[in-house]
C-alpha cells in the first residue's frame, strides 16, 4: 500500500510542477511566483497583485486554459486505454481498436473536404466547432458498429468484437483515403495537422465542453475496477463468478468511447498515451484495476502536459504536432519496457 501511495503522491506531485512549468515557458517567460499570484487572484484567494497585464491575459487565456485541456485529453487516453486493455485481456489493446480513432478521422476528414461546399451551411451554423461534433459523432457512431456487430443473442463477443474493430478500422482507413485523394493542398495540410493533434485551439469554451464527457468515465470506471479483474481470469470465469459480462462489456466501450471521442474531437489523433501508460502503471504497482486505473488517469494527464510542453517550446516559434512527440517519447520507452522486463508484461 506504501508504494502505492508513494506512486499516487509521485504522479500528482510531478503533475502539478509540470502544468506550472509549462504555463511559465514560452514566447512570453512568466515566473512561477507571478503564475501563482495569478491563479491566486483569479481565484479568489488573494486580491489584485501588481502583475502586469499581459503576463495575466497570457495565463488566463490562453496557457491555463491550454493545460487544462491537455490534462482532461490525456486523463482520458490513459483510463480509457486501461478500461479498454482489461475488457479484451489484451496488453495491446487500445481504443482505437475498436473503431474509436479511424471513425473520427474519416468524420473529420469528410468535413475538412467539404466544410466550404455540401456543409456550407453547417459550417456557418457550427463554425469552428463542427470539426469537433463531426469527429465525435463519427467515433460514437465506429463504436456503435463494432459493438452491434460483436453482438449475438444479446450478447457481444470479444473475438467477434476484435475482428469487427479490425474491419471497421480497414473501411474508415479506405474511405479517408478515398476522400484525402480529392481534397486541395490547403485541405491536406488541415487533414495532416489534425492527424498528428494539436492543443493549439484550447479555449476555456473548448475546456467546458470536454470537461463532463470526460468526467463521467473518470467517475464511473474506476467503480468497475472488481470486474475488470474477473475479466483477467477469463469471460467464462468472470460469468461464473456472478457478473453481467455483456453488461460490463457494453459499458467499457460506451465510457471509453465517449472519453476518447471526446478527446479526439477537440485535439486529433494523440497516439500512444492509451497504450503506453496502463504498461507503465502495471509494472509499477501490478495489476489491480482499483488502481491501475485512476493512476493510468493521472499518469496520461501527466505525459500528455509534458508532450504539449515540448510541442510547444522545443522549436518555438514553431509547434511541434502533439502526437509526433508522444510517438516519440513514447516508442523509444515502450521498446525499453518489452525488451528489459519481458515476462512482467501480464494483463
Amino acid at each position: 500500500m506504501v508504494k502505492k501511495l508513494s506512486l499516487y503522491t509521485f504522479l500528482i506531485v510531478t503533475l502539478v510542477l509540470s502544468a506550472l512549468l509549462s504555463m511559465s515557458l514560452g514566447a512570453v517567460k512568466i515566473g512561477l511566483s507571478d503564475i501563482l499570484l495569478i491563479l491566486a487572484q483569479k481565484t479568489g484567494i488573494s486580491a489584485s497583485q501588481d502583475i502586469p497585464e499581459q503576463y495575466t491575459g497570457v495565463i488566463s487565456m490562453i496557457r491555463l486554459p491550454r493545460v487544462i485541456l491537455g490534462i482532461l485529453v490525456g486523463a482520458a487516453l490513459g483510463i480509457s486505454g486501461t478500461a479498454v486493455q482489461g475488457i479484451f485481456r489484451n496488453p495491446l489493446a487500445e481504443p482505437g481498436l475498436i473503431g474509436i480513432s479511424a471513425g473520427a478521422s474519416l468524420f473529420a476528414v469528410i468535413i475538412i473536404v467539404l466544410e466550404a461546399t455540401l456543409l456550407a451551411s453547417l459550417s456557418s451554423l457550427f463554425g469552428y466547432y463542427l470539426l469537433a461534433f463531426g469527429a465525435f459523432a463519427g467515433a460514437g457512431l465506429a463504436a456503435m458498429a463494432v459493438y452491434q456487430i460483436s453482438r449475438n443473442d444479446g450478447k457481444s463477443n470479444i473475438a467477434t468484437m476484435l475482428l469487427a474493430g479490425i474491419a471497421i478500422n480497414a473501411l474508415a482507413g479506405a474511405l479517408t483515403g478515398l476522400i484525402t485523394f480529392a481534397a486541395d493542398d490547403q485541405q491536406l495540410r488541415n487533414i495532416t495537422f489534425w492527424m498528428l493533434g494539436s492543443l493549439g485551439g484550447a479555449t476555456w469554451e473548448t475546456v467546458a465542453a470536454l470537461f463532463p464527457f470526460v468526467l463521467i468515465p473518470l467517475l464511473l470506471l474506476p467503480g468497475m475496477s472488481k470486474a475488470l479483474n474477473a475479466f483477467a481470469l477469463g469471460e467464462t470465469q468472470a460469468a461464473q463468478l456472478g457478473l453481467k459480462t455483456h453488461v460490463i462489456k457494453r459499458n467499457v466501450v460506451i465510457l471509453a468511447t465517449m472519453a476518447v471521442g471526446a478527446a479526439v474531437a477537440v485535439s486529433g489523433i494523440i497516439s500512444f498515451v492509451g497504450l503506453l501508460v496502463p504498461h507503465t502503471i502495471r509494472l509499477a504497482i501490478g495489476v489491480d484495476h482499483k488502481h491501475v486505473l485512476p493512476a493510468s488517469a493521472i499518469l496520461g494527464a501527466l505525459m500528455l502536459t509534458l508532450a504539449d510542453m515540448i510541442s510547444r517550446t522545443i522549436i518555438a516559434p514553431i509547434e511541434l504536432p502533439i502526437g509526433v512527440v508522444t510517438a516519440l517519447l513514447g516508442t523509444p520507452l515502450f521498446l525499453h519496457i518489452l525488451i528489459k522486463d519481458k515476462k512482467k508484461l501480464v494483463l
